[in-house]
């Protein structure tokens, strides 16, 4: 059973790693499986179709990762990990192996397994050993396997801005949480009928009577590994939407939150990490947060859709791009595929379509309306290389060339949010034409 929803931005966990995630291949005792070669065929095919099936992708690693566990004999390594990682661990393990038994949404679980911390819940635990040591060992994998990417390539993780209100975080604290609140977005210009992410928030002087550590592990944990942490809605360290029960979006409430407290959390652990942190600023930002943040060194999030200055002009204290996963591609906007997505999905939009982001993109490019997409993508980018900033980015859509954006915010089911494979494997990216064109002019803009 999948422990993950299919949006990484409703966690089970924001401290934990999602196992789908894992490669096979790079799990110490695989190359003695039998039918290895077989595995990984049946694996890669399974991302060969118009859309991905998290279950089944899920089920099929699950399966090979039983039969390693099963031929597991101990690792030095692993102890070490989970006596440093500690009861955070074993609570997520456990979580997980009662997620196994009684499915997910802890909220329908039998009353004893409802709180983490009762003796019932540690009964099973320690009748259960082998299962919940599976979901430890796990975790070890995926941080073995982390530490090499971030050894090999700089990791710039991601922080959601909250998880799931049936998923371990919240099962573990649970207490500290506002219970029915969902948080979201007041409707804005791109969103006009307002989000609702279906998140619970931390209550804000509760948070504070804990002394911000469930905050601070979770800062710590993300960090783990990375050159560089991006915070998804930075503005929530200052202030939320709450949502009450049975309302929508457009009726919720901003509630204040100790901002500069939790600011100073992230710097903290950001420092012990060797992080810097990106600040996703975009939306509906309150008059003066920018400034905190830029105060503390947090780097700003500057795009092409919404930048009336050229890059040229953007500050040097910033992560510069065209796009993010909540929008548009370019290919999406200049072809009218993102356009006909939204009216597909039944999602408002702006009365004049996306006329402002086209006209983002002629001006950048210095093209017109008779460019092909190819034109415009490397043109956009290779404007976007003169900003200053610390950051220059580019997507794996647009170095690709995908026209659906992999997010439509404001849907759930409407359009295939998170869904949407790339038109080519990952592995297959290096040496792709067009990957290495934008690549390039990145490079010669710097």
């Amino acid at each position: 059973m999948a422990l993950q929803p299919n949006s990484p931005y409703s966690p089970s966990s924001r401290r934990w790693r999602d196992p789908l995630y894992l490669t096979i291949e790079d799990v110490p005792g695989a190359d003695a499986l039998p039918d290895l070669a077989a595995l990984v065929a049946t694996g890669r095919a399974l991302s060969d179709g118009a859309r991905i099936d998290r279950t089944a992708v899920w089920a099929h690693k699950r399966g090979a990762l039983e039969q390693l566990w099963d031929r597991f004999g101990g690792d030095p390594a692993f102890d070490r990990y989970r006596y440093e990682q500690g009861e955070d661990l074993a609570t997520w393990a456990t979580y997980c192996a009662l997620v196994d038994h009684h499915g997910t949404g802890w909220h329908g679980w039998p009353a004893g397994h409802q709180e983490p911390g009762s003796p019932a819940v540690q009964r099973y635990a320690a009748t259960h050993e082998r299962e919940v040591g599976f979901w430890a060992w796990l975790q070890w994998l995926l941080d073995e396997q982390l530490r090499a990417s971030g050894a090999a390539d700089v990791v710039v993780a991601d922080l959601a801005v909250g998880f799931d209100a049936g998923g371990a975080d919240a099962w573990q604290w649970q207490d500290l949480l506002a219970e029915g609140v969902r948080v979201g977005a007041p409707p804005d210009l791109l969103g006009p009928d307002g989000q609702d992410w279906g998140l619970p928030p931390f209550v804000p002087w509760k948070l504070r009577d804990a002394g911000y550590q469930p905050f601070a592990r979770t800062i710590r944990a993300v960090a783990r590994h990375a050159r560089g942490l991006r915070i998804d809605h930075v503005m929530g360290l200052f202030r939320l939407l709450w949502i009450p029960p049975t309302m929508g979006a457009a009726d919720g409430a901003y509630v204040r939150f100790h901002g500069k407290e939790l600011l100073d959390v992230v710097a903290l652990e950001s420092v012990r990490a060797g992080a810097l942190v990106i600040g996703e600023d975009l939306g509906t930002v309150e008059p003066g947060v920018r400034e905190v943040l830029a105060d503390a060194g947090v780097l700003s999030t500057r795009l092409l859709w919404f930048e009336d200055e050229p890059p040229a002009t953007w500050p040097r204290q910033a992560m510069a791009a065209v796009s993010t996963h909540d929008l548009p591609t370019v290919a999406g906007v200049w072809t009218g595929v993102d356009l006909a997505d939204q009216h597909a999905a039944g999602v408002t939009v702006p009365a004049d379509g996306d006329e402002e982001m086209r006209h983002h993109l002629r001006a950048a490019g210095h093209v017109d309306d008779s460019a092909s997409v190819e034109q415009v993508v490397l043109a956009a980018h290779r404007r976007l290389a003169e900003a200053p900033s610390v950051l220059v980015t580019a997507t794996l859509d647009d170095l690709l060339g995908a026209e659906h954006r992999p997010n439509l915010p404001g849907t759930v089911d409407e359009h295939p949010n998170w869904r949407i494979p790339l038109p080519v494997p990952l592995d297959d990216l290096p040496g792709h034409d067009r990957a290495e064109a934008i690549a390039a002019a990145l490079a010669e803009g710097r």
